[in-house]
């Protein structure tokens, strides 16, 4: 469903931040994309939707297409309507706005009444929360709230595929839970997810696939399952190693830890 290759972008015309990236998501899956801070998730999420003309970006090579449709260089609501919704990084809610203004403003490209009627009730029956808060502003509300109205905002789009940056920042571990289980049964339903995470637990127990991205490229993939059994991976993400004796002990106890860099070799 979406393609990226030999993706490079550049912001204010000098940093490059995306190295030749190439990821593919196909239809009805999840496939997750993860890396530290810096390592340009959150650029490509915005090189697919359009969205780095406002941050002084661009694209200066490689080629984005979705659905067999090139979007390399499409506007951000032609990508919306073509089935593209995104739940940004920290929510993003209209905090000014009540819970029903921001899910309409999800819909915004959506003109036909009834369909987003009835989306609006997918949404208030996948999240029964928000049903209870239809009238709350959405500044008052917590960071699992919110979260979950940013997730039903993009869902009234009625997209093809979902990109999520970060939904599980910030977030109890029940919270993250819940997000993933409301990630799972969306791909249940047939949505196609590109899931950033840096909750490697989280996003590869559920994920098809798994791409690692260091200093804007991938530098290493493959199923969900074998990322997560993958002793670099647990190193780094999950905070464990074994030492001398085979026994597997945490970083956090360890004085002088130096991440090992063999991915990227």
């Amino acid at each position: 469903m979406l393609e990226i290759a030999n993706l490079e972008v550049v912001y204010n015309e000098v940093i490059l931040v995306l190295r030749g990236l190439s990821i593919e998501l196909p239809d009805g899956e999840i496939v997750a994309l993860l890396g530290s801070n810096g390592a340009g998730k959150t650029t490509t999420a915005r090189a697919v939707t359009a969205l780095l003309d406002n941050h002084n970006g661009n694209i200066t090579k490689g080629s984005i297409t979705f659905d067999g449709r090139d979007i390399t260089n499409a506007s951000p609501s032609s990508i919306v309507k073509g089935g593209i919704a995104q739940v940004m990084e920290g929510r993003r809610c209209f905090g000014e706005l009540n819970v029903d203004e921001n899910l309409q403003t999800g819909a915004f490209t959506n003109r036909n009444k009834a369909a987003v009627a009835a989306q609006y009730d997918k949404v208030m029956e996948l999240f029964p929360i928000l049903a209870e808060r239809r009238k709350q502003l959405a500044g008052y509300m917590s960071g699992g709230e919110q979260q979950m109205l940013a997730i039903g905002r993009a869902l009234m789009a009625q997209p093809k595929m979902l990109i999520l940056d970060e939904p599980s920042l910030g977030l109890a571990p029940l919270l993250v839970q819940q997000v993933r289980d409301v990630i799972v049964e969306l791909n249940r339903e047939g949505m196609s997810v590109l899931l950033i995470e840096q909750n490697a637990m989280m996003a590869l127990s559920i994920a098809n696939h798994g791409y690692i991205m260091e200093n804007g490229k991938i530098v290493m993939e493959g199923t969900g399952s074998k990322l997560l059994a993958d002793d670099d991976v647990k190193e780094f993400y999950l905070g464990l190693h074994q030492d001398e004796g085979g026994q597997r002990k945490s970083f956090r106890d360890v004085k002088h830890y130096k991440r090992r860099k063999k991915w990227a070799s």
